[in-house]
């Protein structure tokens, strides 16, 4: 059976995780309505892989700017948080999904550089479909120092099939990547599939906001300011605009919980 637990919320990013037992739940969920969303607009599923796709590879070189620039540099401290909560052990084995530019990576091998010291036996998997923020992950690695090693490797790869085998890793990280999928359950899934026996799973990602004085100050903001900022920054007002739709379809907190269960 399976454990699901909310463990992290923080203005209005959530982070929960389940931990994973020794047998499986409730068989998994395949999607197969022929149609689904990207952002506002109804799309077959390969119209929004494509789609998605074009807005992280137009986005790729500006991405971890406008991230700052969107949150106030607060998307520092969730990712900050996220490793506090994995508390990674020795020798644990990372998986990080949607992690092209290496944000959360990065922050799990400097833990463990100060919990392992100069030789650690800990090590990440950044897998992202898309080829453009794993080249930007990939640069960033080489001006820290760490392609050099074999602490971190870079891997082209679908959420939705994953290349790994069963039982593969200690634990899993997604940060605002796992609403981009086109079938979130399928994604489960597969984290599941590759996850030891015991393993952790974390998602970090913008949910429902409940406080209605709040969600009018976001939803302007949302709406109203990130698109104009990706528009001054990055050069991008439609890339932006999505991202911020996206947000709004994602399941709220409890059909998520939900969906994590019956992976």
């Amino acid at each position: 059976m399976q454990h699901v637990r909310r463990c992290f919320v923080v203005g209005i990013a959530t982070k929960r995780f389940f931990s994973r037992r020794l047998c499986h739940g409730s068989s998994a969920k395949i999607n197969d309505e022929q149609k689904t969303h990207f952002g506002f607009e109804e799309v077959t599923p390969e119209q929004k892989q494509e789609k998605v796709y074009t807005v992280f590879k137009n986005v790729a070189q500006k991405y971890d700017v406008m991230n700052d620039f969107m949150s106030g540099g607060i998307h520092r401290l969730w990712k900050d948080r996220l490793i506090d909560v994995l508390d990674p052990l020795p020798s644990t084995k990372l998986l990080d999904l949607a992690g092209g530019t290496g944000d959360i990576a990065f922050r799990f091998l400097e833990r463990v550089k100060e919990r392992e010291g100069r030789n650690p036996t800990s090590s990440v998997v950044v897998c992202d479909i898309n080829e453009e923020m794993l080249r930007v992950g990939e640069q960033r690695a080489e001006n820290l120092g760490y392609n050099r090693s074999n602490l971190i490797k870079w891997v082209t790869g679908d959420a939705q099939n994953l290349p790994f085998p069963d039982n593969e890793f200690d634990a899993i990280t997604i940060a605002f990547g796992i609403r981009n999928v086109v079938d979130i359950q399928k994604c489960l899934n597969e984290s599941y599939r590759v996850l030891k026996p015991g393993g952790m799973f974390l998602c970090l990602e913008f949910s429902a906001v409940t406080n209605p004085i709040l969600k009018s100050v976001y939803d302007w903001y949302s709406f109203q300011v990130i698109p104009v900022i990706g528009e001054v920054i990055a050069g991008d007002y439609k890339s932006y605009k999505y991202l911020v739709e996206s947000i709004r379809r994602f399941p709220d907190q409890k059909d998520f919980k939900a969906m994590i269960t019956d992976s």
